[in-house]
């Protein structure tokens, strides 16, 4: 089977380069065969990557250790279901998984849109095709997964051997959420391939009007859900594995994953300003370059070993590929931006700083600026050390200072977009629209104040979380009146109704009323507390109004693994509330790594989090690390929240039908709260 899957990426490779010479000979010629052949070379590429994965998958499944790469991560006793995560456990086999996934977008575009738009998706396999050569190069011929394990022979050849049993996998993957956690993350990175390849098969091709915009949106925007839930997964993962009581580190592999959802963000944000108004077409390309240049660029941060990070992989010679192929990407976007700029010039002008456009503009630039200072911070390390020869580290308060104030600028124009209208705004509308909100959000800031909410940020953060609640909630509940005064509906049914007869705009508000709900649990960070204690059997800790009594300690022996455990109760005052069991596990394979297992009681006010930090060399008693870290739960409910808001988005909208005169009249265009009772207008929906 290693040798099946081997020549099926061999194969792939063949049928790629095919793809690149015919589609370019298909763009010259505009020969309709060899448009069709080229579109099928695609599609065979992307068949025989999945058979090459499968055949790896298979290797694991099977316990097939002649394979270098099977012995390194897997091993007899690890479990199924961790099988399928040693896939991406290691570089080549990661390297596999991301051809894999861009495989399945690309087979899906060049499925979907086999009989449509002849004049741009020539262009569009093209590109496509040269980013899965560039991976397919990594596979055949860079690092391969398919590599027997061998020893040197008595002449010095290499035999191939077979071992026993593997090293088994990393202790930090064995953990459920990391099954789900890179599948996500690469199908952000991978996705934006897509939209990457539309906006420059569009500006190659000088294909007109907007219309590559709308063919990438809902691709831009699945790669988008993909990159936040990845992001989100990973913050979970970190915060329940790694025992260090935090989410968020500023870990430069962290970082790498945050520059392309920044500018993602920023694209999906100011496309609607191309849309609406021809706007930004230069600011709109360079944004897709930009972020499929950083998609990039994490790989490289990732596999290249110059950076430091507990995700980074070793020290490799692979980087110096993507530094080369990050040098051809950036060559041909210049050249093709230089050559066909004309294309690309906009139609109308700012009328006025007050309006919808410039909200759109303000959150663009707040966007990049976040991007250039994560980015900047990320990378310092490396250029110190390569003009001075000393490594200096930026750590998280360089990160903080800088984006808090940029995080609540963003916070602030989520609030503020809704308000305001296109082209120029009103004095006397922005007096109406912003009178509510913002009383609501001084009255919750000043309810806060009283309770004992002092930190500045956090309650500056919390009142902008009120404004712009109480701004989303406005939007919905004008609309829905008018509905329920037309139809009788529940007000809930017609929200639901409301939102389905618009669903960009109102997934959208979703969207951001989910990013609210992670603002409300990154505020609480400020109050975070923690202690440390050696423990005797009977001993307590206090954490805040928790008492935590160590009941008894114990090891258990299971398959893979033996764990110490601490048994843990919680009381609140005198009163039980519950048990905690944080754990130690020593892996029985590979170089003996311990693994964590933290223990959290959670509840929508704060987390109770309590880590067995091991044995005290002094003492030889365990250790407790406990842990108060209020509003957490809000980060991970707000994930859920964003990510449904854009499935929601993606959803077509149903057809309206309103009452004109006593009679049903049906239409495809969505309503908004201009409608009135008394009268029916319809007008454009603000997205």
């Amino acid at each position: 089977m290693d040798v099946f899957g081997s020549f099926a990426l061999l194969l792939a490779f063949i049928c790629a380069v095919y793809a690149l010479v015919g589609g370019i000979a298909a763009i010259v010629t505009r020969h309709p065969l060899l448009i069709k052949s080229a579109r099928q070379a695609g599609i065979a590429t992307c068949c025989l990557i999945f058979v090459g994965t499968l055949s790896l998958e298979y290797l694991f499944f099977t316990d097939n250790f002649s394979v270098a790469y099977v012995v390194a991560h897997s091993n007899r006793d690890l479990s199924t279901f961790y099988k399928v995560a040693a896939l991406w456990a290691g570089q080549e086999g990661s390297l596999l998984f991301w051809s894999f996934l861009l495989a399945v977008y690309v087979f899906s575009v060049l499925i979907a849109y086999r009989n449509k738009n002849g004049e741009l998706m020539p262009y569009v396999g093209v590109v496509l095709a040269g980013v899965q050569i560039f991976f397919l190069t990594l596979n055949n011929f860079v690092a391969s997964p398919f590599k027997a394990l061998g020893v040197a022979g008595a002449n010095g050849a290499m035999d191939l051997v077979a071992r026993a049993d593997g090293n088994g996998l990393n202790p930090l993957l064995q953990y459920p959420e990391m099954v789900i956690h890179p599948p996500n993350l690469y199908s952000g990175y991978t996705g934006f391939t897509i939209p990457f390849a539309f906006a420059l098969g569009a500006l190659l091709a000088r294909y007109p009007g907007e219309k590559w915009i709308h063919l990438t949106r809902k691709w831009t925007m699945i790669a988008w859900a993909f990159q936040t839930a990845g992001i989100l997964l990973g913050a979970h993962w970190a915060y329940a594995v790694l025992g260090w009581g935090g989410y968020w580190a500023w870990d430069p592999v962290e970082n790498a994953s945050l520059l392309p959802w920044l500018t993602g963000t920023a694209f999906l944000h100011s496309v609607m300003m191309q849309e609406k108004r021809g706007m930004m077409k230069v600011w709109n390309v360079w944004l897709v370059f930009i972020t499929f240049l950083l998609c990039i660029l994490g790989t490289f941060l990732t596999r290249s070993g110059v950076v430091s990070s507990v995700h980074a992989f070793a020290q490799s010679s692979i980087g110096n590929w993507f530094v080369g192929f990050l040098a051809i990407i950036l060559l041909v976007c210049f050249g093709a931006y230089i050559k066909n700029r004309d294309y690309l010039k906009s139609e109308n002008q700012l009328d006025s700083i007050v309006s919808r456009e410039s909200s759109f503009l303000f959150n663009n630039l707040i966007l990049l600026v976040s991007c250039v200072a994560v980015l900047s911070g990320t990378l310092f390390p490396v250029f110190s050390e390569w003009f001075t020869g000393n490594r200096i580290s930026v750590g998280a308060p360089f990160f903080n200072k800088v984006n808090i104030p940029l995080g609540l600028l963003l916070l602030f124009l989520t609030g503020v977009g809704p308000l305001l209208a296109w082209r120029k705004t009103s004095t006397e509308s922005l007096k109406r629209n912003f009178g509510w909100p913002l009383l609501m959000g001084l009255i919750g800031g000043g309810i806060l104040f009283a309770f004992g909410v002092r930190q500045f940020f956090s309650l500056f953060c919390l009142i902008l979380c009120a404004f712009v609640t109480f701004t989303i909630g406005m939007e919905f509940v004008r609309g829905s009146r008018v509905i329920r005064a037309r139809s009788g509906a529940s007000l809930l049914g017609s929200a639901i109704e409301l939102t389905m007869r618009n669903t960009r705009r109102y997934g959208g508000y979703i969207v951001h009323m989910g990013m609210v709900l992670i603002f409300v649990g990154l505020a609480g960070a400020a109050f975070n507390k923690d202690v440390q204690k050696e423990m005797q059997l009977g001993s307590t800790m206090q954490i805040g109004k928790y008492t935590l009594l160590l009941q008894s300690f114990d090891t258990r022996p299971e398959k893979n693994y033996t764990a110490e455990r601490m048994i843990v109760e919680v009381l609140e005052g005198n009163k039980p509330v519950m048990m905690l069991y944080p754990e130690k596990r020593k892996f029985l394979t590979g170089d003996g790594q311990n693994g964590t297992m933290v223990a959290i009681h959670s509840t929508l006010k704060e987390d109770l989090y309590v880590v067995f930090a091991g044995m005290s060399p002094d003492s030889q008693l365990p250790v407790m690390h406990a842990y108060l870290n209020p509003l957490v739960k809000w980060i991970w409910f707000g994930g859920v929240i964003v990510v449904f808001g854009t499935l929601v988005a993606l959803l077509p909208n149903t057809r309206a039908v309103l009452v004109l005169s006593g009679a049903m009249q049906p239409t495809t265009q969505p309503m908004t709260h201009g409608l009135t009772p008394s009268s029916v207008t319809l007008r454009e929906g603000h997205d």
